[in-house]
């Protein structure tokens, strides 16, 4: 039997299974048993905790798909909230996530503050056709890409131009969000769709649709940083930005924006151990297939 020590970790209701393993082998059959909820642990997605040369550490992502992942800034901070818990690190950290650098830092209680790298690409105010009408949207790539749209451009009904949404209650993530990170202008790879609305004048409320997932999170910690910039260029929020996210943790985007760049950006937010255990790896996709 291969057994092995892991812990269940959550970044804002966003729940990972996170290994301490540096050669550890999982094939994408595994991945998908270890996450699914019935079968399995059950998590969003895996995290492996490594060794860096140049830094304290190295983290490589995996979706609940058995994709491997693109930034998930959630998982960082809870494999930050890990070591940190363990004694391995100090309260300031640097490490390596999807071939980039990060920096972190615990700033108490279940608090992490976690510097991101300036947007790859923006796009603003482009149309998409997705439930038999043009929306109006935003796109933010972070190394993880994302798609930002207000719940007040869409339309109710096609057919009634002056209905729209305006509570994200009412609009049907599952359907709308699948669609939209389906669509051909996002191919191959697709997009991670977000559904904002403006609560106050810092203060936003997100729903997201991820992929790798497939499915609405609770939270998305690279959603709510695409999310905070899109609404600070498009309806002039002010500096910090609120996120409430759909499991009710509020995540704290923050940045410098100066000739049309951004940068300093930050994400604070809540990264905790769940509960830890081991698994015989050895018999998952059996337990699966019975």
């Amino acid at each position: 039997m291969t057994k092995i020590n892991f812990v269940k970790m959550s970044g804002a209701g966003n729940d990972f299974i996170l290994f301490e393993h540096d050669e550890l082998q999982l094939s994408s059959e595994k991945i998908k048993v270890l996450c699914n909820r019935n079968f399995g642990i059950g998590a969003d997605g895996i995290l492996l905790i490594g060794k860096s040369e140049a830094k304290d550490f190295k983290v490589s992502y995996y979706n609940s798909d058995g994709s491997e992942g693109a930034l998930c800034a959630n998982g960082a901070r809870c494999a930050v909230r890990y070591l940190y818990e363990k004694g391995k690190i100090g309260s300031k950290t640097e490490f390596e996530f999807v071939g980039q650098t990060f920096k972190a830092e615990v700033i108490g209680g279940e608090s992490i503050r976690q510097w991101i790298n300036p947007p790859i690409k923006i796009k603003r105010n482009f149309k998409v056709k997705a439930a038999g009408q043009l929306i109006n949207a935003g796109y933010v790539d972070l190394g993880s890409k994302h798609l930002v749209i207000f719940v007040e451009d869409i339309l109710v009904n096609p057919a009634t131009p002056t209905k729209h949404f305006y509570n994200l209650k009412d609009i049907s993530v599952a359907n709308l969000g699948r669609e939209l990170r389906y669509h051909a202008d996002f191919a191959p790879d697709g997009v991670n769709v977000n559904f904002i609305q403006t609560l106050d004048r810092n203060l936003l409320a997100i729903r997201t649709y991820e992929r790798g997932v497939e499915a609405e999170t609770l939270a998305c910690g690279s959603g709510s940083v695409s999310s905070a910039i899109i609404a600070f260029l498009e309806k002039k929020l002010q500096l910090p930005i609120n996120i409430q996210t759909f499991g009710g943790a509020v995540l704290e985007v923050d940045f410098d924006y100066d000739l049309n760049s951004f940068s300093g950006i930050s994400l604070t937010g809540p990264a905790k151990k769940v509960f830890d255990g081991t698994i015989d790896l050895s018999n998952i996709i059996l337990e699966l297939r019975q």
